[in-house]
């Protein structure tokens, strides 16, 4: 892919934005350090001690609740859609409906295996929680309509150098969150926050999922519901 046009002037396109996004991690019905503690008390140390090790958070996110403040504070060493590797802050990403966070999510535990040469496959389904919580901010930029849209220049499947560099320029113009195609779901819309201030806590719970892998897809069902999604296979 030829290197990025230079973005536009991105303050005057900036646009409000306020909506309920959902996003999917790993379940939360348990403390995985509680495994390592005898008691309540001990495993508050133990996080107290974890904490302190842990990257700095963002002025912002520092009053957040752990799950919507958790994303801002990594750089992880593989680079996502809008943020280069090993960058600070991190990013949260969540979508405007659940099918396509629940597409996105898997998409990415399908890459993780598919990375991981030799990594036996869980057999047994891996319980995800999907929840929601309010995005608001006045300065959000919208790259599914207007100016900003352009059919493949956001969504190419392994190239983010446009979409880097967007997010980059959109930091600098006080841009707090990017509303934008998805590249793993047909039609869905994603958000990405880069300013934990936009986020209005609490999170709320939203559905419970299994993920499991079923050859080189994997099968996503809904708790108490009929509803399933299949994702896969990814080509990495």
């Amino acid at each position: 892919m030829p290197a990025p046009e230079p973005v536009a002037d991105l303050a005057t396109l900036a646009l409000p934005y306020d909506g309920r996004v959902i996003r999917v991690v790993e379940a939360q019905h348990r403390i995985a350090t509680n495994r390592l503690a005898r008691d309540a008390r001990d495993q508050a140390l133990l996080e107290a001690l974890a904490d302190e090790v842990k990257p700095l958070l963002p002025e912002a996110a520092r009053t957040l609740p752990w799950l919507l403040a958790a994303p801002f504070r990594y750089g992880y060493g593989r680079p996502s859609r809008f943020r280069p590797a090993d960058s600070w802050p991190g990013i949260l990403y969540a979508a405007e409906d659940v099918e396509t966070a629940v597409t996105e999510a898997a998409w990415w535990r399908l890459v993780g295996f598919a990375r991981s040469p030799g990594f036996r496959r869980p057999r047994t389904p891996t319980p995800m929680s999907a929840f929601s919580v309010r995005v608001r901010t006045p300065r959000a930029l919208d790259l599914t309509h207007g100016p900003l849209a352009a059919p493949g220049r956001w969504t190419h499947p392994d190239d983010y150098a446009a979409t880097q560099a967007l997010a980059t320029a959109a930091r600098a113009a006080g841009i707090a969150a990017i509303r934008t195609p998805s590249a793993r779901a047909a039609d869905g819309v994603n958000v990405a926050v880069l300013d934990p201030a936009a986020l209005v806590p609490p999170p709320r719970p939203h559905s419970s999922w299994a993920f499991l892998a079923d050859g080189d897809t994997l099968l996503a069902t809904r708790e108490m519901s009929g509803q399933a999604l299949r994702v896969g296979p990814v080509d990495v």
